[in-house]
């Protein structure tokens, strides 16, 4: 697989984790509170932002399905309300563009993905309802792109078969952990799968698609390797909007960009002691001290010597028990860092 990146932006587990604020179709069809979410998004630090591109009649077919518990309302209304057209897709990546954001989009189907390749934008995010959708995928993939492709809903199997018909076109492919559960309990989340897809697609960017409460859940996927993190945003949750109730405000997010840089950052190492723990270890270990006074010739016991800070002394503590049973070279105070040479046969 290539190099994975999104407009110049490099993902991978050498690069602080992406983070995704989801807008999706938080906005409910309406352009300027679509604007307002990119608005809020770039003064929370977002580097990227992400919509969801639906031509309702090229997705799916009329029907009275519901979205289960997300919503009482009919699943191609809520479609349908949410539409914006190509113009108006083109009118809010144009001020991303002018706000620094990287604007993309998940397409739903072949006529979606193709609009949005006239868009140009660099990357597209691949919803799990179309993980295992194979031809769509395949479609897809011909164009070119770097592709995310969110996997729940789906096992390793049903993810092998799309990784396979994606990489026949050689484009950069980074996988999604989520779990289609809206919202989803933290004991559903399951961050052990991260761990499963970075064995089974070694080379592949893995991240984490978050559909629980908070950010704490996408914070300890950074812990596990995650590169990317995808999160619903908006404005404020009193707004209306499909997915605004599991979504996260702009403190959430600027919380959620410096949280997962500070874990990125942390992550890794092992476990040494660092040359810039040394101020400490000096006042902070103990070295072998008298603790009353000993006289030339006198035996080190557990009554005249013991251990006590700073660490600056010739005998550490772990070298504490050879000292003991040994004789005094000369006369000693108490309170004194004990030296190699005040003891006999050291």
């Amino acid at each position: 697989m290539s190099p994975f990146s999104i407009g110049g932006r490099i993902v991978s587990s050498d690069s602080r984790p992406l983070v995704v604020a989801e807008v999706g179709i938080n906005h409910e069809g309406d352009v300027q509170k679509a604007l307002q979410m990119v608005d809020a998004a770039a003064n929370a630090g977002a580097e990227v932002i992400k919509f969801q591109c639906h031509i309702t009649d090229k997705e799916m077919i009329p029907t009275d399905m519901k979205p289960g518990e997300i919503s009482d309302e009919k699943l191609w209304d809520i479609i349908k309300r949410c539409e914006l057209t190509a113009s108006q897709e083109a009118q809010i990546q144009e001020y991303c563009r002018q706000k620094g954001l990287i604007y993309f989009s998940t397409p739903f189907s072949r006529e979606a993905a193709d609009r949005l390749a006239k868009l140009d934008v660099p990357v597209f995010k691949i919803g799990s309802g179309e993980c295992n959708n194979l031809p769509l995928l395949d479609h897809i993939a011909s164009i070119g792109k770097p592709m995310i492709l969110s996997t729940g809903m789906n096992d390793l199997l049903s993810i092998a078969r799309s990784v396979d018909i994606i990489s026949r076109h050689g484009v950069p492919l980074a996988l999604m952990h989520c779990t289609s559960i809206y919202p989803t309990p933290y004991n559903k989340v399951r961050l052990g799968a991260l761990t499963e897809l970075q064995h089974r697609f070694p080379g592949l960017p893995v991240g984490l698609s978050d559909h629980s409460i908070g950010i704490w859940t996408c914070l300890g996927a950074v812990a596990l390797g995650a590169s990317i993190l995808e999160k619903h945003f908006t404005v404020s949750r009193s707004w209306a909007g499909p997915d605004v109730p599991i979504s996260m405000e702009p403190n959430e997010l600027a919380d959620l960009i410096s949280g997962a840089d500070a874990i990125w950052q942390a992550r890794g190492g092992n476990k040494t002691c660092l040359t810039e723990e040394r101020p400490v270890l000096d006042f902070a270990y103990a070295s072998v001290v008298t603790i009353a006074p000993v006289s030339a010739g006198e035996i080190f016991g557990l009554e005249n010597v013991w251990v006590k800070r700073p660490g600056t002394g010739k005998i550490p503590a772990d070298k504490f028990q050879r000292v003991l049973g040994k004789r005094a070279r000369r006369n000693l105070p108490p309170d004194i860092q004990v030296q190699p040479d005040d003891i006999e046969g050291f």
